[in-house]
């Protein structure tokens, strides 16, 4: 099982430590990282991270922003991520734990902290057991298992779901419903591609195209670069 997670700190430093440290827990792989608390709200909604680290800000006014964002968050989210909270002061760590962190690590971060953090964390989420979807068309039924889908296309209020085996099965669904729906490693490239990142085999930049398996070529836009970058955080682990 591995986990995705999102960092919001607005120290490039700092982020990039927490990034190496990481490089400690392969089963772990980052969705992103954005600077402030507002922004974040919209990446989590995108990108559906399990876990997501907060570095509290050390002015006063930042620190109330980033508690009150965090918990008007909780009304939007269908999924609600486990917070952890990196403070460099205990009252900031418990004021966390108040606003609904679901755990805080006191700075400066050291790997064995980071590991029993990551402990608690795991056995507050337990390895996700869905491995197939069932995609309903009249009175037919499809079940489709989730590692054979390479892509999803949108079509109109459809979705064609093409599969490894080149086969393609067609729901009744929209591309947001199962952006909404899919685990955390199906992530939106276009407005009209869903990709299975575990199928990514290549990331062409200047011509703007993913690959998958070397056989599909699809278009990603720049309205979705954080995910296609987050496909490349994945993949270089």
């Amino acid at each position: 099982m591995r986990f995705s997670f999102l960092i919001i700190n607005d120290n490039d430093t700092s982020a990039q430590e927490i990034l190496e440290l990481f490089e400690n827990f392969p089963n772990y792989f980052c969705a992103g990282i954005t600077k402030d608390s507002q922004t974040a709200i919209k990446q989590i909604i995108k990108v559906k991270p399990q876990l997501v680290i907060v570095q509290i800000p050390t002015q006063s006014n930042a620190v109330n922003l980033c508690f009150e964002t965090i918990k008007e968050s909780f009304q939007y989210l269908d999924n609600i991520p486990y917070f952890m909270a990196l403070a460099v002061k205990p009252d900031y760590a418990f004021a966390a734990i108040q606003s609904g962190f679901s755990d805080y690590v006191l700075l400066p971060l050291q790997i064995h902290q980071l590991g029993k953090s990551l402990f608690q964390f795991e056995k507050r989420n337990p390895a996700a057991t869905v491995s197939t979807i069932c995609i309903k068309s009249y009175s037919d039924y499809h079940f489709v298992a989730l590692q054979d889908i390479l892509y999803l296309k949108s079509d109109n209020n459809t979705t064609d779901i093409q599969l490894y085996n080149g086969k393609k099965v067609n729901a009744f669904k929209t591309l947001k419903h199962f952006e909404n729906t899919l685990p955390f490693y199906f992530l939106r490239i276009h407005k009209s591609y869903i990709v299975n990142i575990n199928q990514v085999s290549r990331i062409y930049f200047s011509k703007s195209k993913c690959y998958l398996n070397y056989d599909e070529i699809l278009p990603f836009s720049l309205t979705y670069r954080e995910n296609v970058e987050a496909i490349i955080r994945k993949i270089n682990i």
